[in-house]
């Protein structure tokens, strides 16, 4: 096992975290390095746990107060496939709550996903959507899509897919409506449809 060391604190702080970034995807498997910093990089340690959970190793060599070094291992080839989420448990708390109650954290990837909620009666106002395909599968609640020739009802199970600039309307029903979507990673995110509450 090589252990070279990265000491990063004479880095500037927006430079930190992708040298080690960098620095850990250059190791192969079973390689490592010492990482050397001024503090504890918990917010660092947050960050492998959100894109590489299960694949790599966090180890302190030394604890401060002064330095701390951390020996961080690469456990497999690429991130693992994980669990992220219960949708269940997700639509289950905070009945009350509107807008994103959940999304996609991991910093390296391809896809976007959210999950919306919508309060009972409310919904999001008419809107053309965006440069990408959209993906929405309904957990909870009812309500209706409406389209350019029509309306659509929403029932938990349905799977729908939203055509790239395809014009749209969603209106919750009495229990309000709760759905992920996924689509391809935008850099650059529109502006957001109005969320309207019922009054």
């Amino acid at each position: 096992m090589t252990d070279n060391e990265l000491d990063v604190r004479q880095l500037r702080k927006p430079d930190k975290h992708p040298t080690i970034f960098a620095t850990y995807a250059d190791l192969s498997v079973g390689d490592s390095f010492v990482l050397v910093n001024n503090h504890d990089p918990k917010h660092l340690h947050d960050e492998f746990e959100a894109d590489h959970a299960g694949s790599y190793g966090w180890d302190y060599v030394e604890k401060g107060p002064a330095v701390w070094r951390i020996r961080i291992t690469k456990l497999a080839t690429t991130p693992l496939p994980r669990i992220l989420a219960n949708t269940a448990d997700i639509t289950a708390l905070e009945p009350d709550v509107t807008g994103a109650m959940w999304k996609l954290e991991v910093r390296e990837r391809d896809l976007d996903s959210n999950v919306i909620a919508l309060g009972p009666n409310g919904g999001i106002d008419l809107h053309n959507g965006a440069e990408v395909d959209v993906l929405i599968h309904v957990l909870s609640g009812s309500g209706q899509l409406t389209t350019e020739q029509g309306a659509i009802d929403l029932v938990p199970g349905a799977l729908l897919w939203l055509p790239k600039r395809s014009r749209r309307q969603f209106t919750a029903g009495p229990d309000g409506l709760r759905y992920l979507t996924v689509h391809q990673k935008r850099e650059i995110l529109p502006l957001t449809p109005t969320v309207r509450q019922a009054v």
